[in-house]
């Protein structure tokens, strides 16, 4: 999914930040290695966002209401770490306000009871007003989040329409079975609403997530209490609103942006009949016990991930590099999915080094909403640190630092893109979910061997494998313990294929047909027959 932008490669000076002060890097420039990463508009100052935050209050029952406890936090520019807005903050009494309007707009209220037709209406004139705000959202989702205006338009905002589109066709396309007997019954089932569900989505792709969310739990007639991530919470009460202008029925869709008290009053609400969480594995194991807990809710989790990406001696070199360039340093890194431990086969690694290092060296880095950027800020001060620390403990393992390992500019939280080599699997950096713009190039001698390494990890939510063999790639593909394989692709996320992983990646399926169940109670209905002229 990466941007066709062009490219410009700029040269930064040498870097004098505390992290040179290993022995490692020491050494590294002692030998001579010299790093350069491009840098496009980090040092100008910020382009003024084409567009006005409206929403910044907690949306229950229909209204923009302030909190309870009147508390507000401030959402920050990952461009500057200056404050865009403060936005209400939801604490417990909030969010029961929101569990009690949306378990009343499910009981009382009209939207499980109408026809699936007009339940289907209703999401598609959503879809059609997404369209009409399509710069606005885009520009949101850009300050708020740090991404490129590019990326965000081009092919975020598109997918979001796509998918309310998509489940507004599922609607009344949803239905039960009848199933023979042994015995003298009529059996049918049901599909039903689950009824109240709670949903708590990340800061990566916030709109997104949003669709993933929102959408199959519309779709199936259930109503929606939703808690953005607290680094992201202007778009979802952006689109929320535009829901409620096309005849969305108050207390459907509920939206209390806050900490993680209110996400954990959520999934703690004993009134909350389904779960739903995308974010870390730490924090989903908390999510998945807090509804242990409570009410025994069922939860749907996606969470970390650590994909490997498989360069087969036969690869095509040149188009190998910019994919898995783009499997790992999309949206500045920050993506579960993303292709962080990229192995090559040793017949092609020291070219596939260089290449990737070159193409790092070129990448654009830059003010997000100027044209041609690649990459933008990280989203914050601790993701920003979080990630230079992990390039500090890859060059002090002893892995090969190649091109990047520093912040750039003086404000915000910029990093450079980088590249280690000589990468192993016991270092932090192949193991560890780092979630930034980091790429370890790992060396293999045959499929046996990367088949197994790749699946030594404790996340299993993607992969990705790049040959001109379909043998090889059905072999590996197969082999993959993840949810999705890429083969000769990577960030592909059409609104019908379904994504989840295994092991500590999460269970559940979000998109496509899969994702309906999550919303959904089965029901059996039997009734006696009497002198049948037919079973």
């Amino acid at each position: 999914m990466a941007i066709a932008t062009r490219r410009f490669l700029s040269l930064c000076p040498c870097p004098s930040s505390s992290l040179l002060s290993s022995s490692r890097y020491s050494k590294y420039w002692k030998n001579g290695m010299r790093r350069f990463c491009s840098s496009a508009a980090v040092h100008e100052e910020p382009i003024t966002p084409p567009v006005e935050v409206k929403y910044n209050q907690l949306l229950i029952n229909g209204q923009f209401v302030d909190a309870a406890s009147g508390k507000t936090f401030p959402t920050f520019d990952p461009r500057t770490g200056e404050a865009i807005t403060t936005v209400a903050e939801a604490d417990t009494e909030d969010v029961n306000r929101a569990v009690s309007a949306a378990r009343n707009a499910f009981d009382e209220g009209p939207w499980p009871k109408m026809t699936a037709y007009e339940r289907s209406c209703i999401m598609l004139r959503f879809a059609g007003l997404l369209e009409k705000h399509s710069d606005e959202l885009a520009a949101l989702e850009t300050w708020d989040n740090g991404k490129p205006y590019e990326q965000a338009a081009n092919e975020e905002i598109p997918l979001l329409i796509r998918l309310f589109r998509y489940y507004a066709g599922w609607a009344d396309k949803i239905h039960g079975l009848t199933a023979p007997a042994d015995t003298l019954h009529h059996v049918q089932t049901l599909h039903e609403p689950i009824g109240v569900a709670g949903q708590i989505i990340p800061w990566n792709f916030p709109l997104l997530m949003f669709a993933w969310k929102v959408g199959p739990a519309l779709a199936c007639g259930n109503t929606v209490v939703l808690k953005p991530a607290e680094q992201t919470p202007l778009s979802a009460l952006y689109v929320s609103k535009l829901f409620h202008e096309v005849g969305l029925p108050p207390g459907v869709l509920n939206v209390i942006p806050g900490s993680g008290k209110a996400g954990a009053d959520l999934a703690s609400h004993m009134d909350v009949d389904k779960l739903a969480f995308t974010g870390s594995t730490e924090t989903g194991k908390a999510v998945l016990g807090a509804a242990a807990k409570s009410n025994l809710k069922p939860v749907t989790l996606e969470l970390g991930g650590k994909s490997p990406f498989i360069i087969c001696e036969d690869a095509d070199v040149d188009k190998a590099v910019e994919l898995a360039h783009s499997a790992v340093f999309y949206n500045q890194g920050q993506c579960c999915c993303a292709g962080s431990r990229t192995f090559v086969h040793e017949r092609v690694y020291d070219e596939f080094v260089e290449k990737s290092k070159a193409r790092a060296l070129k990448r654009v880095v830059g003010d997000p909403f100027k044209k041609g950027v690649e990459q933008g800020p990280q989203i914050d001060t601790e993701q920003f640190e979080k990630i230079l620390k992990y390039i500090k403990s890859g060059a002090e393992s002893g892995a090969t630092l190649e091109s990047g390992g520093e912040k750039l500019g003086s404000k915000g939280f910029y990093v450079q893109p980088t590249v280690f080599s000589n990468v192993q699997d016991n270092m932090l950096i192949a193991k560890d979910e780092i979630f930034g713009p980091v790429q370890s190039l790992l060396k293999f001698k045959d499929v046996e061997e990367v088949i197994r390494r790749a699946n030594s990890s404790h996340y299993g939510l993607a992969a990705g494998v790049f040959t001109q063999n379909l043998d090889a790639a059905n072999t590996i593909s197969r082999a993959f313990r993840v949810g999705t394989v890429w083969v000769n692709c990577f960030n592909i996320f059409d609104a019908a294929i379904p994504f989840g992983g295994y092991k500590m990646s999460g269970h559940g399926r979000e998109k496509g047909v899969y994702s309906l169940s999550n919303y959904l109670q089965v029901k059996a209905i039997v009734t006696p027959l009497k002198n049948p002229a037919w079973l």
